[in-house]
């Protein structure tokens, strides 16, 4: 198979999920002195801008990195944040890779110590709350073991009667991440500490997590998050809970070689990690899994589609859903391009690509009304259909009570108000598209 010559654009790779560290306090960049208020964020910025514009692709995330973290340190995340929103707006590269420089704001103020929930509480929803998944990352640094206990402890503020869904959300899937990372990024043993939690939703996201992780590093391997564990030894080295300790660990003891580095992606099988994963693991996996065959198809979109059809039965689906969340960044959130690159797949996956996009779409700023723009564009009875529907699951996700959820709906067109009402459990009518069973 040929080298990919594809250059991924991280943020197309996420929901959610990749990082940065406390590293960056001592860069160059942060002999700045920064004061002022929120409303300076515009000042920061310009100078960001001025510092960074002009450098070199491949030295440029590092240089905004440290322009962006050294502020979480001297003025506070949401300040640090506010900054990260303006360079956005005026660098589409930034604005791109936007998720990734968020997961290092969370990092950055994550491993700072104090009270973990109001690190976390400090975080904003923008750029695909990657500010929330950096903070428990982060969190991953300072722990020494993995059990039933501790792990359904971190996201219960959440998870109690009348919690933020939302934010419960952000907390899991970071927990998905920060597994991954504790196990030195193998995977089976990420998703089994995802399999302690004790709620089947929080364990589908904490999954997600895992999958997203595991691409990101692989894909990216000098992305922020790469910073994180970098100075884990042998005798810190992680134990799970069943009393199997961390494969390197182990052979260290009884003196025998080191267990392999978990593979994380195969070249020569573009359905790899999702083709030797559990059953149970699969739908997680394979609402990542077009990211590597783009990866592998040198971003070709239709041979990525094609290779999503060759997934087992109904991941089919799913796959075509990962390849519409990749399509949201390729394509800028540009509707007319989004639409254009889903069509490029079969007729009867193009509505499971528009529902990736638009979950993306409601997930970069948490804005229902973002999605219920894009499905407005869309064309076609199927393709609308279950593209409202899904916006109405965002929004299930986003809103906790009933008329919020009505609410948020209302925009939607009148022939299709009910599904995105049904797609939010708020009543409505069950008329979108189920996923084939088999």
């Amino acid at each position: 198979m040929k080298t990919s010559r594809f250059t991924w654009p991280v943020a197309a790779i996420l929901l959610v999920a990749v990082a940065a560290g406390g590293y960056a306090v001592s860069r160059r960049a942060a002999v700045l002195r920064f004061s002022g208020t929120l409303g300076d964020t515009l000042v920061y910025a310009d100078s960001a801008r001025r510092a960074c514009g002009g450098v070199v692709a491949d030295k440029q995330q590092s240089c905004y990195e440290g322009m962006i973290l050294p502020l979480v340190v001297a003025r506070g995340v949401k300040v640090a944040m506010g900054t990260l929103h303006r360079i956005g707006d005026m660098d589409a590269a930034v604005r791109a890779n936007s998720h990734v420089y968020a997961h290092g704001v969370g990092i950055t103020a994550g491993k700072l110590g104090g009270n973990l929930s109001e690190t976390f509480a400090s975080c904003t929803e923008i750029y695909q709350s990657g500010c929330y998944h950096g903070v428990i990352q982060a969190y991953f640094e300072t722990v020494h073991n993995i059990d039933s206990s501790s792990v359904n402890a971190l996201c219960h503020p959440y998870a109690v009667a009348g919690g933020d869904r939302w934010l419960r959300f952000q907390c899991v899937h970071g927990m998905g991440h920060g597994l991954t990372m504790f196990y030195d990024h193998n995977l089976p043993e990420a998703l089994t500490g995802c399999d302690l939690l004790a709620d089947g939703w929080d364990r589908e996201s904490c999954f997600g997590g895992a999958f997203m992780e595991n691409v990101v590093n692989a894909t990216s391997p000098h992305h922020p998050g790469s910073h994180l564990h970098s100075s884990r030894t042998a005798d810190s080295a992680p134990a799970h809970e069943h009393g199997t300790d961390h494969g390197a660990m182990a052979g260290m003891q009884m003196g025998t070689p080191a267990a392999p580095p978990f593979k994380a992606l195969d070249p020569n099988d573009k359905q790899y990690p999702c083709s030797i994963v559990d059953a149970h693991y699969q739908m997680a996996c394979y609402i990542m899994q077009s990211s590597v065959m783009l990866k592998y198809n040198d971003g070709d979109i239709a041979a990525t589609a094609r290779d999503c059809e060759r997934a087992p039965g109904r991941m089919k689906y799913f796959c075509h859903q990962s390849l519409g969340r990749d399509i949201s960044a390729l394509s800028r959130q540009d509707h007319r391009e989004a639409i254009r690159m889903c069509s490029l797949a079969g007729d009867e996956y193009q509505p499971w690509c528009h529902v990736g996009v638009v979950k993306d779409y409601v997930f970069l700023a948490a804005k229902a009304g973002d999605g219920i723009s894009y499905c407005r564009d869309v064309t076609g009875q199927r393709n609308k259909a279950l593209c409202y529907e899904a916006v109405g699951q965002q929004i299930a996700t986003l809103r906790n009570g009933n008329a919020e959820r009505t609410e948020q709906c209302q925009p939607s067109e009148d022939a299709y108000r009910a599904i995105c009402l049904y797609g939010a459990q708020a009543g409505g009518s069950a008329v979108g598209i189920p996923v084939p069973k088999g």
